[in-house]
């Protein structure tokens, strides 16, 4: 069943106004979510981990939505573009899929507490909670690109041996690029999953940024082949998140949801085709920048209501 609050809809007149919470006409709220989920897409296919995030923030300054509103369809949004990122990189053999199931599972065990925490949340805590973490994901994001990695296969040669201080927990056999799950591997890996699971059901977010410097630090994998195994991870424990709010019951409005993922869908192509032919430092240095700019403005605006 699915529940739009009385609180959360400004009712209109039933052929021309969609139940949104934004006062525009039916095919101006379309239009306007498929701009969105574009760019939805778009920033997750240029930037991999961390881009999003964007989803929420969009919805609410874009829809006039609150958290709790936006996080069920920004989750769908995520979901379907992960899929698609995944079902592109898994051509290249790019995807470590032990690495993103074992990730996955535990995620969506945790991602119906994170859900169970929004709901006794108010939104301004919501909302602070949020720009707080977009701005720790803004900041990683800046330091990612003064790094520059240069890595390009799916393994990267580390020069560590199996038992040297140095060595990731998480080996990969050179030959058919499986990671052997110890159980030091294993742990990192199941609490990786189970902190993305309570970030995504709370805020809606995919948590790539948490999933990537794992698989980074823990593994052999590059940066495109930890991107890769993300979006694999994100989309098992995203579509986890969203059966949990339907189960709950609540708002997933079409109308606009529909869009929305349709233009994430795009943005995400559009972005996979667009990310090699551009500087990726440069590129992570502005969207880190416009992190920043939502974060501040979501901050300003609870502030705001606050007085």
């Amino acid at each position: 069943m699915i529940l739009v609050s009385d609180s959360a809809v400004h009712r209109g007149n039933d052929e021309g106004f969609d139940h949104t919470g934004f006062g525009c006409h039916k095919l101006d709220c379309v239009m306007m979510a498929i701009l969105l989920g574009t760019i939805v897409g778009l920033v997750l296919g240029l930037t991999g981990a961390g881009g999003s995030i964007f989803a929420v923030p969009l919805l609410i300054f874009g829809l006039g939505w609150d958290m709790h509103q936006a996080t069920p369809v920004a989750l769908l949004a995520v979901c379907g573009a992960a899929l698609v990122g995944t079902a592109s990189a898994w051509k290249t053999r790019q995807v470590c899929q032990r690495a993103a199931l074992l990730v996955g599972i535990f995620g969506s065990v945790t991602a119906p507490l994170g859900i169970a925490l929004a709901a006794r949340a108010s939104h301004s805590l919501l909302a602070l909670s949020f720009a707080a973490v977009m701005a720790v994901v803004a900041v990683r994001m800046i330091l990612q690109a003064r790094a520059r990695p240069s890595e390009t296969r799916v393994v990267r040669a580390t020069g560590a041996n199996d038992d040297s201080p140095g060595a990731p927990v998480c080996r990969v056999d050179l030959i058919s690029s499986r990671i052997r799950l110890s159980s030091p591997c294993a742990l990192v890996l199941a609490l990786s999953g189970g902190i993305t699971g309570v970030l995504s059901g709370a805020l809606g977010v995919g948590a790539g940024f948490v999933i990537v410097p794992t698989l980074r630090a823990a593994t052999e994998l590059s940066i495109g082949s930890s991107i890769a195994t993300s979006l694999m991870a994100i989309a098992i424990i995203s579509a986890s998140a969203v059966a949990g709010f339907l189960v709950r019951g609540d708002s997933f409005p079409l109308a606009v949801a529909a869009p929305f993922l349709v233009g994430a869908l795009g943005g995400m192509l559009i972005g996979r085709w667009v990310a090699p032919r551009v500087s990726g430092p440069r590129l992570q240095q502005t969207f880190a920048a416009f992190m920043i700019i939502a974060a501040a403005s979501m901050v300003w605006r609870e502030l705001a209501t606050v007085r």
